[in-house]
Formats: structure tokens, C-alpha cells, sequence
């Protein structure tokens, strides 16, 4: 889920400051990892035969072994034993809580010291318990995409997509929000963003919602899954004719850019700056027509905060542009790395149907003198609490007629809503984005998998 750059005026946006493609979407172009580790070869190197004189032990060829760099851990795979659709839960899967561990990275330079230390280490595994609900969210995100990377096609409604995804992770958590309070143990951390072409983020099908989704449609898939509040929040974007290769090629490496630039001490502008050289270096051809692919500047990344998907009032945004603070990013943290590209103007504005909303974390105590507010408050308390949802949600759970309360939430400013973000129609926008973890020891991208 996506955050605006806190240079745009919040009465405009009204949000607040909250990457290869999947083979069968089509996309190419360079596949720039994470990781910048150094790859070695794992064979020892031998040294030069010394005498040749038969027979003698002097004469026997002689071998040293070389210290062997340490190998960058392979993209966590998916379990064997899942059923398709996915429904049985991943703690089924994996006996005594051991999810796969993300892409691990090392720290460079200054931080260097960090893989060694063993006060480092000890503040590591002091962090069990959290580093497990965050890998067996990530776990969940990947089987569940990987079943909706092979099942969405050209046809479906957006309903019946946003719908898969959200029952998948439902049942792979093992709560299916139905009860009072479920939704808060673990499950959708927000709902499914299924934005087509010039919309770049935060729309989902609203009741009665009956777009289709088209062959020559461009779809941002971006949905999250916690447990125990820890969230994983990663998109990627699907296509269906390859004339939209280079575009999502661009936001891919873009994306992974941030992922490697992003570290202890990393600084917002210069992450920022690589991001958008790295995707600016694209263009694409679209319809006979050659367009340059362009960072949506008033989109970033964001840190990401126990049940809170912008990371609470202290939150830090990740720029996608030069230009950005000096703030650093600082060791346990955990960061979304999003970016946005697009053909249009590179900037985003409210437009379509809300269907998000959120509770507002620290929202002030007002008298509600509207009855279905007060009830549709005391909803959102149990069952949300702070995790963003949407309208379908509240249909769910069996709420009616909440429409007049949920405005008098939103004047209130009791409940933040998130308009869907769109550039100019007739453009197209791809996003892709993944969860970092600072550890002490090391940098995990807890969400990488064999797809991106």
C-alpha cells in the first residue's frame, strides 16, 4: 500500500505519508537484484604444483584453501503440500515456526562490522518471536500470489480477483475475520489495490463493482498480510501483450534499486535519487508511440509500524525522486520499497470512488450524534482497529446502511479515507514494492521470492 509525498497538499490528496516480473505477465528488460553481494566461486583454488620429483612427498602437488565469501541466500521458494486454490494454513506447513528467512544482505562499509559482531547477534536473536510473524506473512503473501499470478486472467472481474487473493490469505492464516476481533490476530492487513492503467494505487472493487479486467489492461496488484500485527506489504504489476514490457522492466528495477540502496544510515535523498535514475534510463513504445517511463514524484515508499501500514505519526517516507531529506533510515526499522512508474505526467491526484479507509491512530474524541457513526465505530474497533479496509469488508461482517455514518466518520476525523490515485487518462503506471526488514545484523527483504 502506497504512500504520498508529504509535498503534496493533504487537502488535495487527503491520505497520509504511509520488483523481476512474474514470467507469465511479460515483462524483461534487466533483473536487478537486491543483494550486491560479491558471487564467488565455492571451489577452492589451488596453488602452483610444487617439484615434480617422483616419489617423494615433496614433490606432491600442494593445495590452500581460500576463505569463502559468504553466498547470498536463495529467494525463499513456496512449501510443497499447498493445495490449489491455497487453503491450508502455512503454520501447517512449516512444523515449529520455521518459515523460510527472506533475501538476507549484508551491510556494507560503516556497518560492515555488524555481520560479526555478537552484541549485534545477541540484539538478533533477541527478535525471534517478531522475525517469525513477519516470515510467516511473507510466506502467506508469496504462495498466495503465486496461485494468483497463474489463475488471474483477462475476463475476470475485479471482484472475483480481489476476492481470491483476500480468501487465500484468510485461510493460509488460519482466520477468516468473521468473528469478533479475528482480523486483528492475523490475516488481510489491507484491502487487495487493483488499480488499472492511469490509476497507480488504492482502488478495490466497492459492492456491485462490475469492471472486467481487459487484455490490454496494465493491473497494480498490491495487498498485504499480517500476523500479529507485523505486516508484509508487496505489489507487483500484470499485463497481458508485451508492448508493456519496458514499462514494468523500469518500475521493477526501480524498485530493486531501493532495495539495495536502502540500509542503516542510508540517507532518503540519495535512495531517491537512484531510484529514478534507474527507472528514467527506460522508455516504451506503446500503440506505435515511443514514451519516456517517468517516477510518480508525489508517490513513495514508507516505514511500516506494528498494526500501523505507515508507520504511526513518526512514520519516514522513502522518496522515488531526487530531491528528498536527509533523514537516514535507522536499525529496526522496517521500510515498504515502492515505486511507481507512469507515461503520463509523473504525478497523481484523488479521482474514482473511495473504497479505502482507516481508522486515524491518534483521531480525536468527538460527539457523534449520528447513530449508525457510533455503531459503525464500535465495528471498526473490533475488527480493525488501525489496519486499513474497505466497504466489502464492512459488507461482510453483515454491516448495512453504513454510508451517512462513514461520512460523518471521515468529517470527523475519526476515519481517514484514501481516494484511489490516478495520472491523466489514457496513461499507464506500473508499481512494484517489497518489505525490508534492519536487522542488526543484516538487511532481510522478508517478502522476496522466485517471482521478484
Amino acid at each position: 500500500m502506497t504512500a504520498v509525498s508529504p509535498e503534496q497538499d493533504m487537502n488535495d490528496l487527503k491520505i497520509d505519508a504511509a520488483s523481476s516480473a512474474p514470467k507469465q505477465n511479460g515483462a524483461t528488460g534487466p533483473n536487478v537484484t537486491s543483494g550486491d553481494l560479491e558471487n564467488g566461486n565455492s571451489d577452492d583454488d589451488e596453488a602452483d604444483e610444487g617439484d615434480d620429483a617422483a616419489g617423494t612427498a615433496d614433490g606432491a602437488a600442494k593445495k590452500k584453501k581460500k576463505r569463502k565469501p559468504r553466498k547470498k541466500k536463495k529467494a525463499a521458494g513456496v512449501a510443497k503440500g499447498q493445495t490449489s486454490p491455497p487453503t491450508v494454513k502455512v503454520s501447517d506447513l512449516f512444523p515449529n515456526d520455521t518459515y523460510p528467512v527472506g533475501e538476507e544482505v549484508d551491510y556494507k562499509n560503516d556497518n560492515a562490522f555488524r555481520t560479526t559482531s555478537e552484541e549485534k547477534r545477541h540484539l538478533d536473536r533477541m527478535n525471534q518471536d517478531f522475525l517469525t510473524d513477519y516470515r510467516q506473512a511473507a510466506e502467506v503473501h508469496r504462495e498466495v500470489r503465486k496461485y494468483a499470478q497463474k489463475t488471474i486472467k483477462p475476463g475476470m472481474t475485479l471482484t472475483e480477483i480481489a476476492e481470491l487473493i483476500e480468501n487465500g490469505t484468510r485461510h493460509l492464516t488460519g482466520h477468516m475475520g468473521l468473528e469478533e476481533g479475528d482480523n486483528l490476530i492475523a490475516g488481510v492487513a489491507f484491502p487487495t489495490g487493483l488499480s488499472l492503467n492511469h490509476c497507480a494505487a488504492h482502488y478495490t472493487p466497492n459492492a456491485g463493482n462490475k469492471v472486467v479486467l481487459k487484455e490490454e489492461d496494465v493491473m497494480k496488484v498490491d495487498f498485504g498480510v499480517h500476523v500479529n500485527g507485523r505486516i508484509v506489504d508487496s505489489a507487483w504489476t500484470m499485463s497481458f501483450q508485451p508492448q508493456y514490457d519496458s514499462l514494468l522492466a523500469a518500475v521493477k528495477d526501480a524498485t530493486n534499486t531501493g532495495v539495495r540502496l536502502a540500509g542503516i544510515d542510508a540517507r532518503m535523498s540519495e535512495i531517491g535519487e537512484g531510484i529514478q535514475e534507474a527507472m528514467e534510463s527506460y522508455e516504451v513504445t506503446i500503440k506505435g508511440e515511443t514514451l519516456p517511463v517517468k517516477a510518480i514524484r508525489n508517490l513513495n515508499g514508507h516505514t511500516i509500524g506494528h498494526y500501523s501500514i505507515h508507520g504511526g505519526s513518526a512514520g519516514k517516507s522513502v522518496p522515488i525522486v531526487k530531491g528528498g531529506s536527509n533523514e537516514k533510515m535507522e536499525e529496526g526499522e522496517t521500510y515498504a520499497i515502492e515505486t511507481f512508474g507512469s507515461t503520463g505526467k509523473g504525478i497523481v491526484r484523488d479521482d474514482m470512488e473511495t473504497s479505502h479507509y482507516a481508522k486515524v491512530a491518534d483521531a480525536p474524541k468527538v460527539a457523534l450524534r449520528v447513530a449508525s457513526a457510533k455503531s459503525l465505530l464500535r465495528t471498526i474497533d473490533k475488527n480493525f482497529g488501525t489496519l486499513p479496509w474497505c466497504r466489502r469488508y464492512l459488507d461482510r461482517l453483515g454491516h448495512e446502511k453504513y454510508l451517512l455514518g462513514l461520512n460523518n466518520l471521515v468529517q470527523a476525523g475519526v476515519v481517514q479515507d484514501y481516494p484511489p490515485l490516478c495520472d491523466i487518462k489514457g496513461s499507464y503506471t506500473a508499481q512494484y514494492e517489497h518489505t525490508i526488514l534492519l536487522r542488526p545484523t543484516v538487511k532481510e527483504v522478508v517478502s522476496r521470492g522466485d517471482d521478484y
